[in-house]
């Protein structure tokens, strides 16, 4: 799934379709934001209805997020957080994720949370790379885009 094939050419180009980035790194953000308010909710109820176990095991956590990024990656190619921001994922075919690179990008993007200086990379790399890119994009060929109006 990891590919350093970089041919971008089925995702909207930068310079000609620019308003498909306007403003992508900013929403990605509002978005995480969003979805981190969502998956501490998330894990307040499981830890409830647990009767506080959860707090026990805190890989819960871990799984409670990747379940829940790669469920909403591979049905919306978007997190409840960027269908808020109005952003998806996008292959370099331009296509919405499937289910394979639902879970490589979840994964990928989990990883660079855990390895600080990826995560910093990571973020440099969005605000440097034409197609707005972190690096869990750039392995994969993938990119947050504006959502199309005709979808």
């Amino acid at each position: 799934m990891l590919s350093f094939d970089h041919d971008l050419s089925g995702l909207p180009d930068p310079h000609l379709d620019a308003q498909f980035y306007e403003g992508v790194p900013f929403k990605r953000f509002i978005a995480w934001v969003i979805d981190v308010i969502i998956l501490v909710l998330i894990f307040l109820a499981a830890t409830i209805a647990t009767l506080g176990l959860m707090m026990v095991f805190g890989f819960f956590i871990f799984v409670l997020n990747f379940a829940y990024r790669a469920y909403f990656l591979n049905q919306k190619s978007a997190t409840v957080g960027m269908m808020i921001a109005g952003i998806e994922i996008r292959n370099k075919y331009g296509n919405r994720l499937n289910k394979q690179e639902s879970m490589w990008h979840t994964g990928l993007y989990m990883f660079n949370f855990l390895v600080f200086p990826l995560l910093l990379l990571s973020l440099l790399m969005t605000f440097l790379n034409s197609h707005g890119q972190g690096l869990h994009d750039y392995l994969l060929g993938t990119t947050a885009i504006n959502k199309p109006m005709d979808l």
